[in-house]
């Protein structure tokens, strides 16, 4: 199965989480959306995911000097951000809950 428009659906809530437990550069956030079970994300995609959620005030960001390479910029969840990570947490339940429902052939 192609879980490429799933994995769209679901980037934003997933990367809020990752962050929510302890900032992250993009690198860092990549690695843990795949360590947790996303293997197929795309660089790119959270790239722009983190671009698009600092934007809308989800995100904050600084920078740390490296010594081995060049700074990183870090990203860390704002109240505005675990707002949109309570609620989109509550929406994938409902969601989920639904579709499961509908593939095991049980009435609504």
């Amino acid at each position: 199965m192609d879980t490429t428009q799933l994995l769209k659906g679901v980037l934003d809530l997933t990367v809020l989480a990752v962050v929510e437990g302890e900032d992250g550069y993009g690198y860092d956030i990549v690695r843990r959306l795949r360590d947790g079970g996303l293997s197929d994300v795309g660089d790119a995609s959270v790239y722009g995911t983190l671009r698009r959620l600092y934007t809308a005030g989800a995100l904050t960001s600084y920078v740390v000097p490296s010594e081995s390479g060049p700074h990183r910029k870090y990203y860390g969840i704002t109240p505005t951000g675990r707002d949109q990570l309570k609620q989109q947490r509550d929406d994938w339940s409902v969601f989920s809950t639904t579709v499961s429902t509908i593939l095991e052939g049980v009435p609504a």
